[in-house]
């Protein structure tokens, strides 16, 4: 499960080039006046338009719990991930918002060996879009994150640990006083979105024993506060904002370890043309 083979890598490469399409795309729609709802109704639409599935939709933390109810998480301002895109959540000048979208790919055409299923692969991506116009103290919010995922990236080189990767993001992120979430962490993907091992945004001794080989595919996203790190769920079950009220950036990109360096899946063709 760890490590990927050549083919499933070049499916989840296949898979993260269309995600992070569709993700520009749909940040292009964040606006005044639009809903969540509405971009969520258009990122089912790209996906499936795709030969995809949407891999949050219907997703069970638990067997026992809720499923997921939307494409997208949708997160607005204070809330971190886990936001549910609905018609209320209208978005207005000077808000910030975070699209996090995962997709299965290619869907049904992949044997599975071991359970005898057909199934596809999985990539998960995210980006914080401005709203209008915002506080300089709030862009360098979204910059400094953005960043911190790319730190995190450098860091993916066969030989490290899963720690050094949030030991080069805690670092970076430290001097500038913010808070990094700590119960909220990145995670291994690919056959599932979401698998072992953890991938923290800080430095955790515990994953030191994960070793990055080429063939590991990671899930790597930052999400920093201008407050504290502690965390609360809403009524709703899913949503998670930051205790404090204050505002949250969330990046990320699903990450493949090869013998020569990283490899992005997930890049939008804003930031290769760039």
């Amino acid at each position: 499960m760890y490590i990927k083979k050549d083919e499933e890598i070049k499916k989840i490469i296949e898979g993260g080039k269309i995600i992070g399409s569709i993700l520009e795309e749909l940040s292009k729609m964040v606006k005044p006046g639009i809903s969540a709802l509405e971009i969520d109704i258009q990122a089912e639409k790209l996906i499936i338009k795709a030969g995809g599935k949407p891999a949050f939709k219907g997703y069970k933390s638990h067997p026992k719990d809720l499923p997921f109810p939307t494409t997208i998480c949708a997160s607005l301002n204070e809330e971190i991930v886990h936001g549910i895109a609905t018609k209320q959540k209208i978005l207005k000048e000077g808000d910030i918002f975070s699209i996090d979208i995962g997709m299965e790919w290619p869907v049904g055409k992949i044997q599975d060996t071991n359970n005898k299923k057909q199934k596809g692969y999985f990539t998960d991506t995210a980006v914080t879009v401005i709203v209008g116009n915002v506080p300089e103290k709030v862009k360098q919010l979204l910059n400094v994150t953005k960043n911190a995922l790319e730190i995190g990236i450098e860091q993916c080189q066969a030989g490290n640990n899963i720690s050094d990767i949030g030991k080069a993001i805690e670092n970076y992120v430290k001097p500038f006083g913010y808070g990094i979430v700590r119960d909220l962490v990145g995670h291994g993907v690919g056959h599932a979105v979401h698998e072992e091992p953890r991938v923290p945004n800080f430095y955790d001794k515990e994953v030191e024993s994960w070793r990055l080989e080429p063939g590991v595919v990671i899930a790597i996203e930052p999400m920093i506060t201008l407050g504290g790190h502690e965390i609360k769920t809403a009524e709703d079950g899913w949503s998670i904002s930051t205790a404090d009220n204050s505002l949250s950036a969330h990046f990320e990109h699903t990450v493949i370890i090869t013998e020569n360096g990283p490899i992005v899946a997930t890049r939008r063709p804003s930031e290769i043309n760039n």
